[in-house]
């Protein structure tokens, strides 16, 4: 674990719920006892415009929470594809949200999970939640998190709103079951 060093990119539109996305990958690695930044990223305005945020990670202390070069990039709309997809380093993960990215993904030099998150948000009953189906993405991806530690930020970020547990701890797991297929395709 010595080695950690996971620089994360979350970006899309305003209300698609990029910030806590952002935020739910810092507290699980929080939870982890990794030293952890989040840095939240606003367009001009906040619902329908850009919106990104900046996670690092690390077993040594994080000095500039400012992501130059991911290691991995969560992309959910075609604006933030267009920006971010070149900020990824070679062999990196693109998540990409092809219900909103029109056209091929170019993802040469990288490991891409290319899924149309939205619709599958849809499909369980609230796109709110397709947040939640791309950080699942993620983490099946990736070697930091289970879902034991995932479902414990969800349940400490729904705060008082119990009612939200279910649906998230299901988007969760729908991402992560497609995240664990070798194409990612729903």
């Amino acid at each position: 674990m010595a080695d950690i060093n996971e620089k994360i990119i979350c970006a899309g539109f305003g209300g698609q719920g990029i910030m806590v996305m952002g935020k739910v990958i810092a507290e699980a690695a929080m939870l982890k006892n990794f030293n952890v930044t989040w840095l939240p990223a606003y367009g001009a305005e906040v619902r329908g415009g850009t919106a990104y945020s900046m996670v690092h990670i690390s077993a040594k202390r994080v000095a500039n929470p400012v992501v130059y070069e991911a290691t991995a990039a969560i992309l959910m709309n075609g604006p933030s594809y267009e920006r971010f997809r070149g900020v990824v380093s070679p062999g990196g993960l693109v998540v990409v949200n092809t219900s909103l990215v029109e056209g091929d993904i170019d993802g040469e030099g990288l490991e891409v999970a290319a899924c149309p998150i939205t619709d599958e948000a849809i499909k369980l009953g609230n796109v709110k939640v397709a947040n939640v189906v791309a950080a699942g993405i993620y983490a099946s991806r990736g070697q930091l998190f289970d879902r034991d530690v995932l479902v414990e930020v969800i349940k400490i970020m729904a705060g008082e709103k119990k009612q939200l547990i279910p649906i998230n701890i299901a988007a969760l797991d729908r991402g992560m079951e497609i995240g664990r297929r070798a194409n990612c395709r729903a």
